[in-house]
């Protein structure tokens, strides 16, 4: 007789229970660690947030960007949780000391090659399905 493994599904608990410095997102309670970005990932990100903000900023604007490490919680359950390279947010009551509960009106992924696939199709899926429209 075959048995099924059971397969295990984390949750955001399990997120923050990471060793410190150590960084994962969790997609549909799936667990995917992330390496540490590179100089030039960190370049761009730095780049589009301040071309982002000053944007705002310059016609007085009432949306918050913010870059990674950022915590965006887009379903109302305990099995996702993603850190977008740049978060986008009009409706502040979206968000919390703990980062933004539901869909960023815009997120901003630098797709390296150790994320390609992730980034491409399973966050892009989910970002779509959560409501986010950029």
């Amino acid at each position: 007789m075959d048995v099924l493994k059971k397969q295990t599904v984390y949750t955001i608990s399990d997120i923050y229970a990471l060793p410190d410095g150590e960084r994962a997102e969790l997609i549909d309670g799936q667990i995917y660690n992330m390496a540490p970005p590179g100089r030039l990932h960190q370049k761009i990100s730095w780049k589009l947030h301040q071309a982002i903000a000053n944007y705002i900023d310059s016609r007085n604007g009432l949306c918050e960007v913010y870059a990674a490490p950022f915590a965006v919680f887009l379903n109302d359950d305990d099995i996702n949780y993603v850190e977008p390279d740049l978060s986008v947010i009009g409706d502040l009551s979206k968000l919390d000391d703990k980062g933004c509960h539901g869909a960023p009106d815009w997120v901003i992924e630098i797709v390296s090659s150790d994320s390609r696939s992730r980034d491409y199709i399973t966050k892009l899926f989910k970002y779509r399905t959560a409501g986010v429209r950029e």
